[in-house]
């Protein structure tokens, strides 16, 4: 069923075949969740090969080409992940209580808490080799009392709430995921709207969770605006989770026009139920001044517009802003390195709708603004914005670009260690958004305590949800035992990049963030690597690992990944 065919008396029947289970949850043990997600992952890894190539053909993409790795890993793969993850955690509450993490939890120097959540099992050893996680915690959590914050829904057997999940258009894992984590770690029935952009997807979701619909925790459905907007205001409906834009939140928490303004101002909510979100940001990646060689710059680059173009640049998570130090030596260095690998890109279909609007306003005021890659009908160029000099009024600071566009920015610093603190204040009293930040920072750095100690601190003091050092903070989205969500304390009247976590497979609360750290070059190339040859044919495989793990599967996933 597509949007423009969705009746009102639909998706009422639709809430009302979920209303009814949601009353019956607390019925619902663990032994049969865990038989649902040995379902799911099954019925999930037949839909696969299909979810990849509808992906592909919407977004302009050749399904043989390294760019359909991009639907691989950000499709089939983190849903399989998701539904592995969860099932190990809900057979440890079996036979636990709770989720067991890779490590004993410990208290940082600063007596916060702090959890390592990778490397989870042979399989993290093997191919994130050097990487780690971790999910630090709010104040209010401490040693004592952290196994109080794990799981609740499943040591209280909640009666069951009916969740609205409006999902994202953008990245084909977002709504499967959010789905999820409302269904396994909370123990809620869910309604999944589709997004108008990726609504073909719907037809897959429910063939491939076809064990939660028959089960009634879950249905999809389908509509634009004016079908969202009845859904979020029934009766039926409990509580909301949307991944989108700060706009369309403010729109069904406060309204539209100037009802809509005064309310916001008055922080006179028109929504009388909760609702999480994960919004966007303006993603800053910090490059901490060192001695780089002429292949850790190529590296970087490399991994820098990696982080922009991938989805053609409508990921919340890309690249906006890249913050150097000024009168660094190898800063133009890098800008060039970066250059050269634009150049290189070919450009991709604009297909998220107002792509070409925000790139115009992004565009205003800098004449000088590069562009690179052919202009097609349909796409957008490449856009590099160089040594952009702060303006508060400048939207490249203020919000999230949400197209093939990035800028450059140098702060004035007496030292590395003087330009990490002058950065995270930057970031944390600048830039618009909290959900995640990058830093890049060369290992030869790190051998100067001061600079050490300094990196130590901007990782404590970035207000983000998700931190990563030396790579692209979406790993923190991709590796699922960590959390995905905005930094804790916005509100409705000033929800930047939202409230709550998803994904989270060892089910924590009063989670403040998540540090992901790799080294600074990684080998073989990573699989989310623009420049990675093979990077469908790997990321096909490591899909196939996650749906049916089996070492018989590591030769094939090595080979294509040296061949990188």
């Amino acid at each position: 069923m597509s949007s423009a065919s969705v009746s009102h008396s639909h998706l009422d029947s639709a809430l009302a075949a979920l209303a009814t289970k949601k009353r019956r949850w607390h019925t619902i043990w663990t032994k049969h969740l865990i038989e649902l997600l040995v379902r799911l992952r099954a019925d999930y890894a037949q839909v696969a090969d299909r979810w990849v190539k509808v992906s592909c053909h919407a977004k302009g993409v050749d399904p043989d080409s390294p760019a359909a790795a991009e639907e691989w890993l950000g499709g089939p793969f983190c849903v399989l992940r998701n539904l592995r993850l969860l099932e190990r955690s809900l057979r440890e509450i079996e036979t636990f209580g709770r989720p067991s993490p890779p490590l004993v939890p410990r208290v940082r120097e600063n007596r916060q808490v702090a959890v390592d959540v990778l490397p989870n099992d042979i399989y993290d050893r093997l191919f994130y080799r050097g990487f780690s996680a971790e999910i630090r915690f709010q104040p209010q959590v401490n040693l004592e009392n952290l196994a109080d914050h794990q799981a609740l829904p499943h040591q209280t057997h909640p009666q069951g709430r009916l969740c609205l999940v409006l999902g994202a258009g953008n990245v084909s894992s977002i709504g499967p995921m959010d789905v999820l984590y409302k269904v396994f770690n909370e123990k809620k029935s869910v309604l999944l709207k589709m997004h108008p952009v990726n609504e073909y997807l719907g037809p897959l979701i429910e063939e491939g969770f076809r064990a939660l619909l028959e089960a009634d925790l879950l249905r999809v459905v389908y509509g634009g605006a004016e079908e969202g907007a009845y859904l979020c205001q029934h009766p039926a409906v409990d509580e909301i989770h949307i991944t989108g834009s700060d706009r369309t939140h403010d729109a069904i928490v406060y309204g539209t026009g100037e009802e809509g303004r005064r309310r916001k101002a008055e922080d006179d909510p028109r929504l009388d139920k909760p609702i999480s979100s994960e919004l966007g940001n303006v993603s800053p990646v910090i490059v901490v001044p060192g001695g780089w060689s002429s292949s850790d710059l190529a590296f970087q680059a490399a991994n820098l517009v990696s982080m922009l173009v991938n989805n053609a640049g409508f990921n919340c998570n890309a690249t906006r802003v890249i913050i150097q130090q000024r009168g660094w030596k190898q800063r133009n260095a890098l800008l060039d390195a970066v250059r050269t690998q634009l150049g290189k890109v070919p450009s991709r279909k604009a297909y998220y709708p107002g792509a070409r609007e925000r790139w115009e306003l992004h565009m205003q005021g800098h004449p000088d603004a590069e562009t690179f890659g052919s202009r097609q009908e349909g796409c957008l160029p490449w856009t590099l914005l160089p040594d952009l000099p702060y303006r508060e009024d400048d939207p490249n600071f203020s919000r999230e670009a949400f197209c093939g566009l990035f800028c450059e920015t140098a702060l004035k610093a007496s030292s590395p260690a003087d330009f990490l603190r002058q950065a995270v204040d930057f970031c944390n009293q600048r830039l618009w958004g909290t959900l995640n930040a990058a830093l890049l920072i060369h290992p030869g750095s790190l051998r100067n305590p001061e600079t050490a100690a300094a990196l130590e601190e901007a990782v404590d003091e970035l207000r983000y949800g998700t931190v990563a050092v030396n790579h692209w903070p979406a790993l923190g989205y991709g590796l699922v035992s960590t959390s995905w969500g905005a930094y804790p304390g916005h509100t409705y009247s000033d929800i930047q990049s939202g409230i709550g976590v998803v994904h989270n497979s060892y089910m924590f609360s009063g989670i403040e963030k998540s540090v992901v750290r790799g080294p600074f070059r990684v080998r073989p190339k990573p699989a989310w690597f623009v420049t990675n040859r093979r990077a469908h044919r790997l990321a096909r495989h490591l899909t196939r690992l996650e749906a049916r793990p089996s070492l018989r599967r590591v030769p094939a996933i090595l080979w294509n990944a040296l061949l990188g």
